[in-house]
């Protein structure tokens, strides 16, 4: 019965702080409340600049179709290349769209026009983006004018046509805040049930209490039980409350069951929290506790697949993601969110949290430096 009073001894510790308990409930409110907005990988907003050397009717309507685009914003019309150049040079404009002489001309007669998109390269992603958009729009575009006047076709006999109707599985709307929300749970879980932990025994240790526990006939295992528990339920709390708020908000539910999620959640928690007990351990006072942490955090955060896919990583990054338990979580939670997965098909994910469990929390055990 000695893990029940040290139990309640935790959470009395925890509701006596002004701060922990709303820092509980607000930081779970704000980051879906805003991350998933700022989290936004569409990129939007995008200035390009005109160089009209037809100044035909085609090409003014290639351009009106470009800027009626939410993507673009049209910002200036130059006569010539080098002078368009400039506006990318002084951040004026982020593409170029320069079209040819006789651009119209050379459609009605040879069924081709050509047009030039140069793209400020600094920012990879944006102007990889912006080059595909208004790649996109020009070839619309140019599927309008066939439908409309025939133009590139044969006068003579008829052309074959094919039409792709694309089928976007797991998120038909293309929306990113859907992929993005069940990985920020995940991020969210990790801070608290990770950094709360990381800051307990060191805080124990600063305050002289931690003494006072080494003199008494407790045992290692039962001490470091006793401080798992309560960020075990704190960590179930947030979960709830985060999925809660992505329905409420979001109108954003799990396509698969829900078991699965508290399932890999209560293995997870036990993961962070064994680090966390792992760093305060070895920690002398708070702020190295703070430190160490943030170390581990960002390293875990940056190499999960939550902004960047594994996928895309090089060979080597890939393999050390396979250390990184939160990957193995925000895989669980987008393929159950997304694509309903069952537990048959999260086996590796469940055998790579486990381990992780496992080996974290009997360090944490052995760590515990306790004196009788």
């Amino acid at each position: 019965m000695v893990i029940k009073y040290l139990i309640e001894k935790e959470f009395k510790q925890i509701v006596r702080n002004a701060f922990l308990p709303k820092l509980i409930v607000m930081f779970p409110t704000m980051m879906l409340l805003i991350m998933p907005w700022a989290t936004n990988q569409e990129v939007k907003g995008l200035k390009f600049s005109v160089v009209d050397n037809d100044h035909s009717t085609i090409s003014q309507r290639l351009i009106q179709k470009a800027s009626a685009s939410r993507y673009f914003t049209l910002t200036d019309a130059y006569s010539s290349h080098e002078q368009a150049l400039h506006s990318i040079e002084s951040n004026d404009a982020d593409l170029i769209l320069e079209i040819e002489d006789d651009f119209e001309k050379n459609l009605v007669n040879n069924g081709a026009g050509r047009i030039m998109i140069s793209a400020n390269a600094v920012n990879g992603v944006k102007s990889g983006m912006g080059s595909s958009y208004l790649s996109n729009i020009a070839a619309d575009f140019s599927t309008e004018l066939q439908e409309e006047n025939g133009l590139g076709q044969a006068t003579t006999g008829h052309s074959a046509h094919f039409g792709v109707v694309p089928l976007y599985q797991f998120n038909p709307h293309l929306d990113y805040k859907v992929f993005m929300i069940p990985a920020l749970m995940v991020m969210m879980l990790t801070l608290i049930a990770g950094f709360l932990p990381a800051l307990n025994i060191v805080g124990e240790k600063e305050k002289g209490t931690i003494e006072q526990m080494n003199v008494t006939p407790v045992g290692k295992f039962t001490f470091i039980l006793s401080k798992l528990i309560p960020y075990w339920v704190i960590g179930f709390f947030v979960l709830t409350y985060a999925m809660l708020l992505a329905w409420a908000i979001y109108g954003l539910t799990p396509s698969g069951n829900i078991a699965n999620i508290y399932l890999f959640a209560s293995i997870y928690i036990l993961v962070v929290s064994g680090l966390g007990l792992i760093i305060s351990n070895y920690s002398d006072t708070t702020q190295q506790a703070m430190f160490i942490m943030f170390f581990f955090m960002v390293i875990f955060i940056l190499m999960s697949g939550l902004f960047t896919p594994v996928s895309s990583m090089p060979t080597w990054a890939q393999y050390l993601t396979r250390l990184n338990p939160l990957r193995y979580f925000i895989e669980v939670m987008r393929m159950v969110y997304l694509k309903g997965c069952s537990i048959s098909q999260l086996w590796p994910q469940f055998f790579a949290l486990s381990a992780f469990a496992l080996v974290l929390n009997l360090w944490a055990t052995r760590s515990y430096r306790k004196s009788s």
